[in-house]
């Protein structure tokens, strides 16, 4: 397969629609703290601190599914700029390593997802145990 400028570019789009989704999980579950820190000052419930476990692990992982993502999109830039000088075999490497780094940010992304699921779980508890 030739690597030709359009592959590595395709993966714009793709990285920058991640990005508004990590982004928008970050901003929700930052809202999310903040309302459950007050709660928390008040009650001091020991679901709330459960939530605000979850949430931190949420965060770190939000955190490095953010950072492998610009890291996936930057080689996805050296990759153009390699192929625009004509070093080829640098390129294919650069760009593999580019969609590995994508991979493992959206298998966080996942792992993150199974977080979330588990979190509302535990605000369900309240409800029906």
């Amino acid at each position: 397969m030739v690597l030709t400028l359009n592959i590595p570019a395709l993966l714009f789009p793709a990285i920058s629609l991640t990005m508004l989704a990590y982004n928008a999980r970050y901003l929700a579950i930052a809202a999310l703290i903040r309302q459950l820190h007050q709660k928390f000052k008040e009650t001091e419930s020991s679901t709330i601190e459960l939530q605000v476990k979850q949430l931190r692990k949420r965060l770190s992982i939000i955190k490095n599914m953010q950072a492998i993502a610009i890291i996936s999109f930057l080689l996805a830039v050296i990759t153009m700029f390699l192929i625009y000088i004509e070093s080829t075999l640098a390129a294919n490497i650069v760009f593999g390593v580019s969609l590995f780094a994508l991979m493992v940010s959206l298998t966080l992304s996942l792992i993150e997802v199974q977080l979330s699921t588990k979190a509302l779980s535990i605000q369900l508890e309240d409800i029906i145990p």
